[in-house]
């Protein structure tokens, strides 16, 4: 996490003189010239022998600019081996040109080639909304999931469109800046948090691009409200900050609907579990309970709560975004057909069997289950062989189309998919994945369009944590390294 020219610095070469005098430290540019390079290589060729033998694999992509302004695009790839969750960073890459969507759809197509990725078994890509990325995936005739949490985060700040919250959330914005910038005002809101009995919290500064800190802070200030008003009332030139009882209604309002939606986009967010099967059940969580309006709520609670609602259903509700969801939640054995409406489990069905047997089509070098003559049983050791029966006059009678014929590849299929569903409940905390695993003898078919949607990501949370690891690498080693050093930098970083 320090440059790479520390290793000329005068005092950095004498602590390493004392600790060792036999050890020769290597020049500045040994690491770009030798090492990182070297490093690179091998972390490469280990991730493309693990991609080598994926069938089905899904992307999440994002834009970002250092402190220096300069951008970078990361590619993520998600896939299920062994039944686990797989997650690898292919890239994140200086990205001069201009953020325009053929180029953006340029450098994804690039971004798989390089790896001999296949698009045709590319399920979906994860993006966040903005127009650039949207424009690059249409280009490139690939499936766009919506990320679930920068749709919420819209999804809420259209819901907040009201003068009412917009001036309550304006107001304690400028409670916390004035407490941020005034150490003596914070001295006396913890004396007075100890006179009134109040946690020893500090407030909690609004994030533009996360709705969650804005339910944060709000939280905080109706928390510490008794002691806020207090030390703002001290000082005639605050007074005015005082929260009026008309904007403690608007918070806790505000509050009463953010509140419960706080826990979903981090539990969305994960890598290492399925997360685009729960999209569907929670959709349905939030029109049927969450978010549904209820007789103790006021006229600005309501309004808040219905707009969520409605933004979220209307952005949902593109056929292609639709079909992905369904067969998601349709695959994970806690949900089954359990939220998909009733009228459409028959279609649903329907094109489950037909999408496996595209799917065997492609395997078709590995025999099909349905093809396989069952055998009878050897005895068991210590088992005395039972001699064959003689055969009877009765049995030159019989006729030879008497014989059952085994099934077709469909109905072996449809037979397959009436068992799963007919199966045994399965518990909310079970991992899908697990669950697959211990469950895939009996169902060779199914399991297959398992591992192609349950790899899917909710979030485009997985390229924008590689910024968040590797800002500070870019920011460190920008005057140091070349740019195609310090990409393999945070390469490495990534998947090591």
């Amino acid at each position: 996490m320090v440059p790479v020219a520390t290793v000329e610095q005068v005092g950095f070469k004498k602590l390493l003189k004392t600790m060792d005098p036999r050890y020769e430290l290597p020049s500045r540019n040994y690491f770009p010239r030798e090492a990182l390079p070297q490093m690179y290589t091998e972390v490469r060729q280990s991730l493309a022998d693990r991609l080598a033998n994926v069938t089905h694999f899904a992307l999440t992509s994002d834009m970002w600019s250092s402190r220096t302004c300069e951008p970078y695009m990361s590619v993520t790839v998600h896939f299920i081996q062994d039944w686990e969750m797989k997650t690898a960073c292919l890239q994140t890459s200086y990205f001069p040109q201009d953020h325009t969507g053929e180029h953006i759809a340029e450098a994804l197509q690039d971004a798989i080639a390089s790896w001999k990725l296949q698009e045709k078994y590319l399920v979906a890509i994860t993006t966040d909304n903005g127009s650039n990325i949207v424009e690059a995936i249409e280009l490139n005739e690939w499936l766009r999931m919506q990320c679930f949490g920068h749709r919420l985060h819209l999804a809420i700040g259209h819901g907040m469109n009201d003068k009412r919250v917009t001036r309550a959330i304006s107001l304690c914005k400028r409670i916390v800046s004035c407490f941020s910038y005034s150490w003596k005002k914070r001295r006396h809101l913890a004396e007075i948090q100890i006179q009134l009995g109040l946690p020893s919290h500090q407030l909690i500064t609004e994030s533009a691009t996360r709705w969650g800190s804005r339910q944060q802070m709000i939280e905080r200030v109706l928390e510490q409200e008794g002691a806020l008003a207090k030390v703002l009332s001290n000082d005639k030139k605050t007074r005015h900050l005082v929260p009026t009882w008309q904007d403690l209604e608007v918070l806790e309002a505000v509050q009463k609907v953010l509140k419960p939606l706080q826990d979903f986009t981090d539990a969305l967010s994960g890598e290492e579990y399925v997360t685009l099967s729960y999209v569907k059940p929670v959709l349905h969580l939030f029109n049927e309970s969450l978010l549904a309006c209820e007789e103790g709520d006021s006229e600005l609670c309501k309004s808040i709560k219905t707009s969520i609602v409605e933004y979220l259903n209307s952005k949902y509700s593109d056929p292609a975004t639709t079909d992905l969801l369904e067969m998601a939640s349709f695959v994970d054995p806690r949900f089954r057909a359990a939220y998909i409406p009733s009228e459409k489990v028959d279609a649903l069905k329907h094109r489950a069997v037909l999408e496996v047997e595209t799917l065997l089509a492609d395997q078709s070098s590995c025999q099909p289950p349905y093809l396989r003559v069952p055998t009878v049983p050897e005895p068991a050791d210590g088992e005395a062989a039972v001699a064959p029966k003689a055969k009877r006059l009765a049995s030159f009678f019989k006729h030879h189309t008497a014989t059952t014929t085994a099934p077709t590849k469909r109905e072996a299929i449809e037979n397959e998919l009436s068992s799963y569903l007919q199966s045994a409940s399965v518990e909310s905390d079970t991992d899908p994945l697990k669950w697959w695993k211990d469950h895939e003898v009996f169902f060779p078919f199914l399991s297959h369009l398992a591992k192609k949607y349950l790899l899917v990501p909710a979030t485009s949370s997985p390229s924008e944590r590689v910024f968040s690891c590797s800002g500070n690498i870019v920011t460190c080693q920008r005057a140091s390294l070349k740019p195609d050093a310090v990409d393999r930098l945070v390469f490495l970083a990534q998947n090591l």
